[in-house]
């Protein structure tokens, strides 16, 4: 009984150690090192997608910065760049500046010999642009041996704390600070609102979330700003990858003009979430988690299931 209790005791600690892991793996992955599977002639790569910008200064300390971070952080994967949104893409095409899109950068490296590819997005919710980043990657499938995609910035809870701890950073006194995303017209914008519910939970009642095209909305941000009698100072953060059009138009000009009128003293901090060390630090992990982790096939696991049996 006394080695049975010992067991357990070091299962809990050991559980309690690598938490962020296993909440992450469990029920839905299990440990695969791909790297460990490659065979003589495979080729591996890392391809970096993100919906892209038009606006240099921002890139350059967003997703310049994140691709060089990921070069550094992982040189086993031969990288690669994909962005997403063609308006993006049409517009830099006119400057001189072409990007692939995901089909496009997979079917380049499948022309170069490569076997096994790394997919990450710089996504800040699973929503549409993921969906959209499946179905490429669903197409591109048949011609590798494998292709794996890392989860966008909130997966897990233990995302949103890590996210929480980070903006917690950008609060000022007797300053009331609204997070604006972009939003969405699914039920993704539900993460949204999942992330305005744990900063209440975790005390941070001097922060809300509004997006611009989702729910929670903006109003709903001024409703809770308003509640905070005391304060007269607001500060607008994008809670976007790339502080561009929206952030510089929606948010810098029209947001702030509202608060104003409303008489609260406003700021706008032009600064995209992946300007912060520790953001991108959260993609990075991802990277590495998918590495090592092999999402399972929920139709795959529902046929075991049928046969009485589990992964």
């Amino acid at each position: 009984m006394k080695l049975k209790s010992f067991l357990v005791s070091c299962c809990i600690a050991l559980s309690g150690m690598y938490l962020p892991v296993y909440a992450q793996s469990e029920g839905n992955f299990v440990h695969e090192d791909m790297l460990q599977n490659l065979q003589n002639g495979d080729k591996a790569a890392l391809l970096m997608v993100h919906f892209g910008t038009t606006h240099d200064d921002t890139r350059a300390v967003t997703i310049d910065a994140i691709n060089q971070k990921a070069k550094d952080e992982f040189p086993q994967l031969d990288f690669r760049e994909a962005y997403t949104s063609r308006i993006i893409m049409r517009k830099l095409s006119k400057r001189g500046v072409r990007k692939l899109n995901p089909v496009e950068a997979l079917a380049q490296l499948k022309a170069e010999g490569y076997t096994h590819v790394i997919v990450q997005s710089t996504n800040i919710i699973d929503g549409i642009e993921m969906e959209s980043l499946r179905k490429d990657i669903d197409m591109m499938k048949p011609l590798f041996k494998e292709i794996r995609l890392g989860m966008p910035l909130l997966y897990s809870p233990e995302d949103y704390k890590q996210v929480i701890d980070c903006l917690k950073e950008k609060s000022k006194e007797k300053t009331f600070t609204i997070l604006v995303g972009h939003g969405t017209y699914t039920p993704a914008t539900a993460q949204y609102a999942m992330l305005d519910y744990m900063l209440q939970t975790e005390g941070y009642s001097d922060f809300a979330v509004g997006t611009v095209e989702g729910y929670p909305t903006f109003d709903n941000a001024i409703g809770k700003l308003k509640g905070q009698k005391k304060i007269k100072q607001v500060q607008l953060l994008p809670f976007m990858f790339v502080a561009g059009d929206h952030a510089k138009n929606d948010i810098a000009v029209d947001m702030k003009e509202v608060l104003e009128k409303e008489g609260y003293e406003v700021t706008a901090l032009m600064e995209g979430l992946g300007e912060q060390p520790a953001i991108q630090q959260i993609y990075i992990d991802h990277i590495r988690f998918i590495i090592k982790h092999k999402q399972i096939d929920i139709v795959q696991k529902k046929i075991n299931y049928a046969n009485g049996k589990e992964l």
